[in-house]
């Protein structure tokens, strides 16, 4: 039986096509380089590796787009049908249930994956995935610590656990912590995005623009060349040059590596809008770029993904296309009668926070900050990180304060510095 360098069986690989797996796995690990060549020739010499096609399905069916995930869908129904371990039967399991719509239940897999096989970085990488759809912090966080007893830094990919941890630190409030563990990932692994980007979640989180602007574009750039993370990186980035007020450097990022080509990879799509949607709360006319990108979102499907569809709404809201806007709250409705964790995730947070962005867009300010301070405790719900979810507590306190509503926007302001400091430009806005 084949193993991977930490003694894990990989049913139905040679030799050879172990060794393209695991660089195809260590490029996923840091969302960095080319993870596909490597693993289509390893499926081409081995086509009944099971971890390879289980693999190939993880990369390709969170996220992306309709054409993309079709892939991901072929891989895990050859999966289906080959010959595994209880390990891999695992994440086999887990992904039908990710299709099925029930992430929750895909987590809790992934878990007893890992808790048996606490070498499984994969395992590992994707439950964190899932718990980040999920809006989940401390699964974030607890995931990767319960297996940190069973390794140490001379063990390879040890730069791919210390990232895992830095974002789960960075989302239960843990910013010295995490900072410290990212730092250390890319010490070991200067390519490795998602340690660079836990960093950038830190600075985020404590208001600190110019050291974000410095890590990002200075400290280490080794992130920037063929990384899978790096609209959202580039995101980040913007987002720091927004805190210092720098919006023409904002839009400049947006117009090249963030949002240049025009991608409809659904988490591209978000950070796209979620930037837009910043700019707009400060008045900064975005011009065309709201078309091109509600253009996108209205070539995927809408009401799978509550996460998505806010920021969706932020593109047609942006770009003044009402009867998009008609179509994806209809759209929503329907989710609330679907099948999967999505009806809930919808109810709790998706429909209020797109007809908030709805009211918001057509000037009425004093329902925009009703639907979202109603529903602020339950936003986590639908996914995101921390950073990402900001923009809606941006939202509630502009229309808080263009609806006159003075005491709300004081009190919404001294709330939230308690927990993000308020960039300087969000501040002259308001």
């Amino acid at each position: 039986m084949t193993r991977d360098h930490h003694g894990l069986e990989m049913t139905g690989a040679s030799a050879a096509a172990a060794d393209l797996y695991q660089t195809a796995r260590e490029r996923f690990h840091c969302y960095a380089g080319d993870s596909f060549s490597p693993l289509k020739a390893a499926l081409s010499d081995s086509p009944g590796f099971v971890m390879a096609h289980a693999l190939k399905a993880w990369m390709t069916l969170v996220a992306a787009n309709t054409e993309v995930a079709a892939m991901g869908l072929h891989a895990l129904e050859t999966a289906r049908g080959l010959p595994m371990n209880t390990r891999e039967a695992g994440h086999v399991a887990a992904l039908d249930r990710l299709v099925a719509g029930e992430v929750q239940a895909a987590a809790r897999i992934m878990t007893e994956v890992s808790r048996e096989h606490p070498h499984d970085v994969l395992a590992l990488q994707v439950g964190q995935t899932l718990d980040f759809l999920l809006g989940d912090a401390h699964g974030l966080h607890d995931r990767i610590a319960a297996a940190l007893p069973a390794w140490s830094p001379d063990r390879p990919e040890w730069h791919a656990i210390q990232g895992l941890l830095a974002f789960g630190l960075e989302e239960t409030g843990r910013y010295e912590e995490a900072e410290a563990a990212g730092r250390w990932s890319v010490a070991l692994e200067p390519t490795n995005n998602w340690g660079q980007h836990a960093v950038a979640h830190v600075m985020v989180m404590q208001g600190r623009h110019a050291d974000g602007v410095r890590w990002m574009r200075h400290e280490n750039t080794a992130w920037q060349p063929e990384a899978q993370l790096g609209v959202h990186n580039w995101w980040h980035t913007a987002l720091f040059h927004l805190g210092l007020g720098e919006t023409d450097a904002a839009l400049e990022l947006y117009d090249g590596p963030l949002y240049g080509e025009g991608s409809t990879f659904a988490f591209d799509m978000v950070d796209a809008a979620a930037l837009l949607w910043r700019l707009h709360l400060l008045g900064v006319d975005c011009g065309e770029r709201w078309g091109a990108l509600a253009d996108n979102f209205a070539r995927e499907p809408r009401g799978q993904s509550a996460f998505v569809d806010v920021h969706a709404m932020m593109a047609f809201v942006g770009a003044g296309r009402e009867t998009e806007t008609t179509a994806l709250l209809e759209a929503q409705s329907a989710a609330l009668r679907g099948p999967g964790d999505n009806a809930g995730f919808v109810r709790d947070a998706g429909l209020p926070a797109c007809e908030a962005i709805r009211a918001f867009g057509d000037g009425d300010y004093a329902r925009a900050a009703r639907l979202l301070g109603d529903a602020r405790d339950r936003l986590h719900r639908f996914g995101g990180s921390h950073a990402q979810r900001d923009v809606l507590d941006l939202t509630l306190i502009a229309a808080a304060g263009r609806a006159g509503d003075a005491r709300l926007e004081t009190a919404l302001r001294a709330e939230r510095a308690g927990a993000i400091p308020l960039p300087g430009y969000a501040r002259r806005a308001m």
